[in-house]
């Protein structure tokens, strides 16, 4: 039934079929209904081989929803409800932002994929930090923080710093995301010419703060193999936990909608499965923690991104076209 409702849902303008689907997951959850509809699973539903520990954390399984889904942080009890390993909320800015101009969302429902040019939009960290204080799912939560869109220079690392420092007592794991194509130059912070500078002042800030949880990298998929090394290198030097691989990609294969083809912004879902998962590999680290993501749509991709070198999986597009059974369809 409930995902019934989520096909029908996808009729509407992507952004309000969002919103829209994510409020009635909260209402359902609030009543008792994704109980009900045999929706909700609790910590030790699923088998106990998907379980994970990485030092203190302990993932109840695998499977984990990506940021975007839930940018503020509004909906964290109810999609842990759905039996999620980990949540990760965000991305979220020092400020709140609007983002860039609608439309901003496209799906292209042939080929399970989408193109967001969201540009960050979110009610900011406080609004965030106040959600993530009040939640009762006891989970794993990360928070994918990033910066404003008119941060320069050395405001835009600063911008990872407030985040971290108001967000450090709520959260169990912070995602670094340098690699949206939505936010003018962000995806610099990739070169070695910006990320040790980055790294250093988030290395600094975490053992100032005391914090002791993973803190990770989101990359892009489109950058060369020598880029790619030297983020390794980077993170292993300062002794962070690992890598995201990867967020949306610019590229446009030819099996894109024709009428997408000029749209700007990142493109996410099946489109993009083979190019993640390659990235993934690459990257892949036994010494690091390895998140993949990008195009999972069923239980042999997650296995096909555990086996390339994931220690966790996420899902996104995925979860937008398959709805809530789409956890189970993984996991079950």
């Amino acid at each position: 039934m409930i995902d019934l409702i989520f096909k029908l849902l996808r009729l509407l303008e992507p952004e309000i079929s969002h919103v829209l689907s994510l409020k009635l997951l909260k209402l359902a959850h609030n009543i008792g209904l994704l109980r009900l509809l045999s929706l909700s699973y609790s910590a030790n539903h699923f088998s106990e081989k998907n379980k994970f520990s990485y030092e203190k954390l302990k993932f109840n399984n695998r499977l984990g929803i990506a940021a975007g889904i839930d940018k503020n942080g509004d909906y964290i009890d109810a999609l842990g409800a759905l039996g999620f390993g980990f949540l990760e909320i965000g991305t979220v800015t020092p400020k709140p932002q609007l983002g860039n101009p609608k439309p901003r969302v496209f799906r292209d429902q042939k080929n399970f994929s989408v193109i967001n040019r969201l540009g960050f939009n979110n009610k900011g960290v406080k609004y965030v930090a106040h959600n993530l204080k009040k939640r009762n799912y006891s989970g794993v939560v990360g928070a994918n923080i990033g910066a404003n869109k008119n941060s320069v220079g050395q405001d835009r690392i600063n911008d990872y710093i407030i985040c971290i420092k108001e967000l450090h007592q709520y959260v169990d794991y912070f995602t670094i995301n340098i690699s949206s194509p939505n936010t003018p130059n962000l995806r610099d912070l990739h070169s070695k010419e910006y990320i040790s500078d980055l790294l250093a002042s988030i290395k600094h800030e975490i053992e100032a703060l005391g914090f002791t949880g993973p803190i990770l990298i989101k990359i892009s998929p489109d950058e060369q193999l020598n880029v790619l090394e030297n983020i390794l290198q980077e993170v292993k030097r300062f002794r962070l936990d690992g890598i995201i691989a990867t967020n949306s990609s610019t590229i446009r294969p030819n099996k894109l909608d024709k009428n997408l083809q000029n749209e700007e912004g990142g493109l996410s879902g099946k489109l993009i499965y083979k190019l993640s998962t390659d990235i993934l590999e690459k990257v892949a680290d036994k010494d690091l923690l390895i998140i993949g993501v990008g195009g999972v749509f069923s239980k042999e991709d997650f296995k096909e991104k555990i086996s390339n070198g994931a220690n966790l999986v996420q899902v996104y597009s995925g979860f937008i076209f398959k709805g809530p059974s789409l956890i189970k369809t993984i996991l079950g």
